[in-house]
């Protein structure tokens, strides 16, 4: 079996993925420009199933993909609020499926520009294979069927304060703290950046702040689904931590020239040290209301909560799904799309199973 590349694979994410793979019997490489990172992991994963390979993906990728004749790409090497194509493109030509696990608004439903190129080289194309869109179209696979029309659906993310939290993955959201988001379905007015704020109440978690997200789903899961409202948030553990960003983004809106995204690294330096007063657990809900088949309203109402520091394996799903099935060999259909729909909820829950991780479902009738 020819093995799965995992670009930055010694990542928050990328390590889990290895982890995933190499337990299915998947031959992975672990690569990135750490030599000492790649090789500290590579220790821990299985012999005869991992190797690493130590380069710049941005300069080196063609070589490398000769050399090494992966199956796979899959890359974790974000932010991609701020990246392009090139990664993609350069694993067209030389005939290699490729994934990522973006959350860039225009990066992953703009992928399908690359789709006619995808095709015409047989491979599988996939962005944003991670938690949005990858989970939340797989809860609306799930429950659409109840549904004559969804009027709205709200949901959001609140991951435990001494979860890993990855750099890109910062950056990415400091990105858009304080600044007006493109308009979506639904929102009246201007939407900022961690604005917005509420509470939102999780089972076993409690109540967590929540504030203004911006992410592909806002403009593919209305387009797919027919969703007339939509509205997605995140949150952070601590309050006075979450109420702190919140108060930066008012900086920014205002018009005060800060570069969150620079100060990603310190600004995470200065969260770990009020990890003592947080807990590793967190959660993702999503509430959906309209008209149900029978034509009387209907929501339902789902959450999954992650204990024990599990929350980071939720995102990897996708990723880890589609690879494992690549590199086996099972059919898909060629060409470049975003994550929406690919994945059932059953499987991305049963892939979950070896963690401290619950699925809560609620259906409510008035």
């Amino acid at each position: 079996m020819r093995p799965v590349l995992i670009l930055g694979g010694y990542g928050n994410f990328g390590k889990r993925i290895a982890q995933a793979l190499t337990a299915d019997n998947v031959p992975v490489v672990i690569a990135g420009r750490n030599r000492t990172k790649a090789e500290g992991l590579a220790q821990t994963l299985p012999e005869g199933l991992t190797s690493i390979a130590v380069f710049d993906a941005f300069v080196e990728l063609g070589t490398q993909l000769q050399r090494l004749k992966p199956a796979v790409v899959i890359n974790t090497c974000g932010p991609f609020q701020s990246s392009d194509y090139s990664i993609a493109k350069v694993c067209i030509q030389h005939g290699v499926h490729y994934i990522d696990l973006a959350d860039g608004r225009d990066f992953v439903p703009g992928i399908v520009a690359l789709d006619a190129a995808a095709k015409a080289k047989n491979v599988v194309v996939v962005s944003g294979a991670s938690t949005v869109p990858g989970l939340s179209s797989a809860v609306l696979e799930r429950y659409k069927h109840e549904f004559a029309q969804i009027d709205e659906m709200r949901y959001g993310i609140a991951p435990g304060q001494k979860a890993e939290r990855g750099l890109a993955t910062t950056q990415g959201i400091l990105s858009y703290v304080g600044k007006a988001l493109k308009p979506f379905p639904g929102n009246e007015g201007k939407v900022f950046g961690w604005q917005g704020i509420y509470r939102q109440k999780y089972p076993q978690l409690g109540k967590r702040w929540m504030a203004s997200c911006d992410i592909p789903d806002l403009d593919l899961l209305p387009a797919r689904y027919g969703i007339k409202r939509i509205h997605f948030s995140a949150g952070l553990e601590l309050g006075f931590i979450h109420l702190g960003l919140w108060g930066l983004s008012w900086l920014v809106r205002f018009g005060l020239p800060l570069n969150l995204p620079r100060f990603a690294k310190p600004l995470l330096k200065i969260s770990d040290m009020f990890d003592a007063f947080g807990s590793t657990d967190g959660g993702m809900h999503v509430t959906l209301t309209g008209t149900g088949v029978d034509g009387n309203p209907h929501s339902r109402e789902w959450f999954v909560v992650a204990l024990d520091g599990d929350g980071p394996q939720i995102p990897t799903i996708p990723a880890i799904v589609l690879a494992k099935d690549l590199a086996k060999g099972v059919a898909m259909e060629s060409g470049a799309r975003p994550c929406v729909g690919l994945i059932s909820l059953e499987r991305y829950m049963t892939e979950l199973e070896p963690f401290a991780i619950h699925q809560y479902e609620e259906a409510k009738l008035s």
